[in-house]
């Protein structure tokens, strides 16, 4: 299956506890860190949501 690598660019303080919520359950907690998650459709919907804190690297 294929994968996709997400960074967070972008400091959680000051966001909404649903956004915050997002990042922790991509398992994004400082910025600068990067994850790797399989490429569906739900994790590219959180991608979506916090798609000003965070980057699809390659």
């Amino acid at each position: 299956m294929a994968t996709i690598k997400i960074k967070q660019v972008r400091s959680r303080i000051g966001c909404p506890k649903d956004q915050k919520r997002t990042l922790d359950a991509l398992g994004l907690r400082k910025t600068g860190r990067v994850v790797e998650h399989n490429d569906n459709p739900a994790v590219r919907g959180m991608v979506a949501k916090v798609k000003h804190l965070v980057e699809i690297v390659q």
